[in-house]
């Protein structure tokens, strides 16, 4: 015992365990303190009594019992609230991490474990050369993800070694002065736009970036395409209510790795969360393009989202010809001048596309509205009655389309306006059976209402559904954004196009592909090889003559055109309902769904919301609307936190200005996204 002589009465034991970095064991450290010593204190005791050379700058003390870090080193003990009784660790902040990247690489880094999530994946971003960081997250894979390839591998004699690029000799520590996600006019492009290489041996514009030539190959090139059974192994959702599970392990972005569990040498999946990619730019995003083509691809190939055969075909030819340029020795053939202003006029059309708009927004002209008028058939479905489409004459002005008996009636009252600010805009169109259609469901008090459009030809089609995306999003077609939208589907109309000619069979004979790897193991199954080839080959002629990266910008854009883009699930149960319901959540709206058909049953805008909170002790969701209109509901697939930071970091995103050169707001994000537990 120790007597009262030699010690104040007011110190006290404090044990504390030492997590030594290149030794399995802990040690366990006992430390006479007191409880005005600061915590800084407590650490320079610790290395003292250790005595030890080495850097233990990175290292800080982890409270196991309250899951928090003390970072604040100038506080007391006391004012910690830790007594006798607490359990201390001294350990590192950053720690090993594997991410498993979009594209399905495997990365091995040093992450911070003490920094809250949205820092620890900027700083990994920035490792990896992603600019645009706020639109990334990680996400815990639930055990169904990795439940088909852990039987396999039981099946297996052989074990199977993952290809994991380590880049272990990478800090992500921060007080750099490069910062990731910035964006300046002076920059140094860094990649060649059109076939994606690195621009010079000084290729990177992030000046602490460890990425070699070699590792910027892996990250910013597709990868050979997985085997069909590889394909088939893979967890593939098929309800909504399996999407809806895939989105219960987003890790919060207000805590860190440590306090939410994760282990250290754990996998966690680097995803695109946030479907609002801003100034995609091909001069400095190669590695960005290229994983978001491939979490585009991954979605399209296991079916995470739905398409028609038609738009499956186009993907698989699009990955067919970006696979065949990624492993082509003779890629660098397209880099030629002759050809870099048009695919450079090209790739600028295709960036407002991208929902990064332009740099020089032009003003719209308030002083004259465009408008169309033209003969269209309109369809309205109801119960026990065929799909009769009749014809009227239909006038579209602002946002709203209105419809009349016949053109000479114009000027009187029409039959019906068709407010589209807020409504969903879904293409109905089969290019081969010369079908242009298009789907509206209008939000009304009750819910939707549905009505289908049917236009004549394409350049129509083009015109109308460019008009009414638009007006979905509150813009007019004096929008600088309506003649590109126009031509972008135009441009993917001709995509569908299918001309049957010689030039198919002959390629057939010398084929080296494996069709069965560009498409969902759903759509393997209805076809034989043969035939999937021929049909992949007859789309692939429509972009047989693409650069790398626009190939990659169209499938992303191609991927935007799908009806359920954007749309992130959870499933909730809403105030004063008896029954599960799916929420999907975009960059602009929420979506009540149908969890049994799918089928949308009211719209809110979020430029409709007035105010959101959450009921952390019960855990619900309330949202007011303009009008009057007030919903609340609870989540049940996953905490209500990831509903709640969706809805905030959707309008953190909309603050984004492409002249803004200076740091992101963290602060306005943790307002907008953070919460109390």
């Amino acid at each position: 015992m120790l007597s009262p002589s030699d010690f104040a009465s007011t110190s006290w034991e404090l044990m504390v365990r030492v997590d030594h970095p290149n030794e399995e064991e802990q040690t366990d450290v006992t430390l006479r303190v007191s409880g005005d010593l600061h915590v800084g204190g407590v650490m320079l005791k610790l290395v003292e009594q250790i005595n030890l050379a080495q850097d233990w700058s990175d290292f800080a003390l982890w409270w196991e019992q309250k899951r928090c870090w003390l970072l604040k080193t100038h506080w007391t003990l006391d004012k910690c609230g830790i007594q006798a009784d607490a359990k201390l660790l001294f350990t590192p902040q950053h720690k090993m991490l594997r991410l498993r990247l979009p594209n399905m690489k495997t990365v091995r880094l040093r992450v911070s474990f003490s920094a809250v999530v949205f820092k620890a994946v900027s700083d990994v971003c920035k490792v990896l050369n992603i600019r645009r960081p706020e639109e990334l997250s990680l996400l815990k894979p639930s055990g169904d993800y990795f439940k088909k390839k852990k039987k396999k591998e039981k099946n297996n004699k052989d074990p199977v070694i993952e290809d994991i690029l380590n880049l272990e000799s990478s800090p992500t520590s921060s007080g750099s002065p490069a910062s990731p996600g910035l964006y300046s006019k002076t920059m140094t492009p860094t990649y060649d736009p059109i076939s994606g290489t690195p621009a010079s041996s000084t290729m990177t514009w992030f000046t602490d970036s460890p990425l070699t030539e070699q590792n910027c190959s892996i990250l910013a090139f597709s990868q050979p395409p997985q085997s069909p059974d590889a394909l088939a192994d893979m967890y593939q959702p098929r309800s909504l209510a399996e999407k809806a599970k895939l989105n219960a392990g987003w890790l919060d972005s207000s805590r860190s790795l440590m306090e939410q569990g994760i282990q250290e040498d754990e996998q966690l999946l680097l995803r695109f969360k946030y479907y609002t990619f801003f100034d995609l730019n091909p001069k400095y995003d190669a590695v960005r393009i290229n994983q978001l083509y491939e979490q585009a691809r991954w979605a399209i190939l296991l079916e995470e989202i739905d398409c028609t055969e038609e738009e499956m075909l186009i993907f698989a030819a699009l990955q067919y010809h970006i696979s065949k340029l990624s492993s082509s020795a003779e890629m660098q053939d397209f880099t030629m001048e002759a050809e870099a202003d048009e695919v450079e006029a090209a790739l600028s059309h295709l960036e407002v596309t991208l929902e990064g708009g332009r740099a020089d927004c032009t003003l719209e002209d308030i002083t004259d509205i465009p408008k169309l008028a033209d003969n269209l058939k309109l369809f309205r479905p109801k119960k026990l009655i065929l799909k009769a489409f009749k014809q009227y004459w239909f006038v579209f002005k602002d946002t709203s389309i209105a419809y009349f008996k016949n053109q000479e009636l114009e000027q009187g009252e029409p039959i019906e306006k068709l407010n589209l600010r807020g409504c969903e805009v879904a293409p109905d169109v089969n290019v081969a059976g010369k079908k242009f259609g298009i789907k509206l469901l209008i939000p009304v008090a009750d819910g939707m209402n549905e009505v289908y459009l049917r236009c004549d030809h394409e350049n129509q089609y083009a015109q109308w559904m460019a008009a009414c995306v638009l007006a979905s999003k509150g813009k007019t077609m004096a929008d600088s954004s309506y003649q590109t939208e126009v031509l972008n589907i135009l441009s993917f109309l001709k995509m569908k196009n299918r001309n049957s000619s010689s030039q198919v069979t002959s390629s057939l004979e010398s084929m080296d592909m494996n069709p069965e790897c560009f498409v969902s193991p759903r759509c393997a199954k209805k076809h034989k090889s043969k035939q999937l080839a021929a049909r992949i080959l007859e789309a692939h002629q429509n972009v047989a003559q693409m650069p790398l990266v626009e190939a990659k910008l169209r499938f992303i854009q191609a991927w935007q055109s799908l009806p359920e883009f954007g749309l992130t699930y959870s499933l909730v149960r809403f105030k004063g309902s008896k029954k599960d319901d799916i929420l999907g959540v975009s960059y602009n709206r929420l979506i009540r769904i149908d969890v049994a058909t799918g089928i949308p049953i009211t719209t809110w805008r979020f430029s409709n919301m007035k105010q959101w909170n959450v009921n952390w002790e019960i855990r619900q969701v309330a949202i007011e609307f303009d009008q009057n209109v007030s919903i609340a509901f609870t989540c049940l697939s996953a905490d209500c936190k990831v509903v709640h930071e969706y809805i905030g970091g959707y309008i953190f995103l909309s603050t984004r200005s492409k002249d803004q050169n200076e740091m992101l707001d963290e602060d306005l994000f943790h307002k907008l996204t953070g919460g109390q537990d």
